[in-house]
């Protein structure tokens, strides 16, 4: 029955039909060939995979993030990133890379941030004269900064796929990886700039420009802090935490007279609509996953990898290529919850550590969000940036092979992950 649980979900997402719809139809046609569980149990599983206090928080993030856009929030970060480095050689493509970096302590999803601020950014670099194709990679290499720096909607999924680490645990996890792939995307848009001679599009806008257009864009930048210092303080949970964020986005955008109650339906409309959509993956890949473990899947893979017997870094390598793999063809959340019960056993019979095996995983499937031929944030941007997605793979390639390196670094070197968390007393 497993063959037929993975062979027409292999052959549904082939054809090309929504993940969702895949994980819920090959768990279906699997319940009704066998006849061993009464149909019933799909409704009970994708309730009891829905049926969670922290998995609230993804709507509320979601929320938060709309808010802020359409509080025009995103333009006084855009501002603030453009006055600090637009000077430097590459400047619009640091300015892409800054306020990636800056919108993911609001968002937590790269979707988000490719269809916002990535977008905007793009559009700004092709009128300084960047090729189309460079500035839509760019954007989209990016975007993938949102799902690694705190908040997070994919750890808040993977904190209630496994009990082993805490949200609070993977968002200072975060941290130093997603400004390491910050780093490394600037550097390589600095090579490649140097080398088209891509300038700086404007000279130094002077120190009192910076300090007033930071002034403008503190607002946005406090969001992250308030929600970890909340967290770490014990003032919130991560779940009322996303709450704060959407009264903080409420507040600051009435305040400065950029959001107003006729934009709030709008808003609340488009916010549901994704909020339903990743909540429909939720809880159909809840029903796949629990299938997988009725069949010991988990149990026999862990099994062929225990045989290799490939020591505790090769272990994780050789975990690390099937995940990205995996991340070619499906979705990063419902990878996340299909996934994590399988290989996190794995990992931690091999003795990697929970907290360093999660943000392997998490870094991995982002960065499957860039790679063809599902790539959801590819197609976002292509299509915001009317470019087809075939230009856009070619031209991502050199970035892509930067966020593999950054990827590898994570991996042989723990303390990248740890070194935060433990500063703040989780973990050994």
């Amino acid at each position: 029955m497993s063959g037929l649980l993975i062979g027409v979900f292999v052959g549904a997402l082939l054809l090309g039909v929504p993940i969702a719809f895949v994980m819920g139809v090959a768990s279906l046609v699997v319940l009704l060939v066998q006849g061993t569980f009464p149909l019933l149990v799909v409704p009970q599983r994708m309730f009891n995979g829905l049926d969670s206090f922290p998995l609230m928080a993804v709507p509320f993030f979601i929320l938060a993030a709309d808010l802020m856009t359409a509080g025009r929030i995103t333009a006084a970060l855009l501002t603030f990133s453009r006055a600090l480095v637009g000077h430097i050689r590459g400047g619009m493509g640091h300015v892409n890379v800054l306020v990636s970096v800056f919108f993911a302590g609001i968002s937590g999803s790269a979707l988000a941030d490719a269809a916002g601020p990535s977008a905007i950014a793009m559009r700004m670099m092709t009128k300084a004269g960047y090729p189309a194709s460079y500035s839509a990679a760019l954007s989209a290499a990016t975007a993938t900064i949102g799902p690694i720096i705190p908040p997070s909607i994919i750890m808040v999924i993977y904190g209630i796929s496994e009990s082993r680490v805490s949200i609070a645990q993977m968002f200072l996890a975060g941290i130093v990886p997603g400004c390491l792939m910050g780093l490394a995307l600037a550097a390589a848009n600095f090579v490649i700039s140097r080398r088209n001679n891509y300038g700086g599009d404007q000279t130094f806008a002077g120190t009192a420009t910076v300090v007033r257009t930071a002034l403008r864009a503190l607002p946005a930048l406090l969001v992250p802090l308030i929600i970890l210092g909340g967290i770490l303080g014990g003032v919130f949970t991560p779940t009322e935490a996303a709450a704060v964020a959407v009264v903080y986005s409420l507040i600051v955008g009435f305040l400065q007279g950029t959001l107003t109650v006729r934009l709030l339906p709008q808003i609340l409309v488009r916010s549901a609509l994704l909020t339903s959509a990743v909540l429909m993956i939720v809880a159909t890949a809840s029903i796949f996953a629990w299938l997988l473990t009725v069949f010991q899947l988990p149990q026999q893979f862990g099994a062929a990898i225990a045989a290799l017997d490939v020591g505790t870094i090769g272990t994780l390598l050789l975990l690390a290529l099937l995940i990205f793999l995996c991340g070619l063809f499906i979705d990063t959340i419902p990878a996340v919850i299909v996934l994590t019960p399988i290989l996190a056993p794995i990992a931690f019979k091999a003795g990697v550590d929970p907290l360093h095996f999660a943000m392997v995983l998490i870094l991995n499937l982002t960065i499957g969000m860039v790679t063809p031929p599902v790539g959801p944030v590819l197609f976002v941007i292509s299509t915001v940036g009317r470019i087809r997605i075939e230009v856009v793979t070619r031209a991502i390639l050199p970035l892509l092979a930067v966020q593999i390196l950054v990827l590898m670094a994570i991996i042989l070197i723990p303390p990248i992950t740890l070194s935060i968390p433990r500063l703040f007393g989780y973990g050994g």
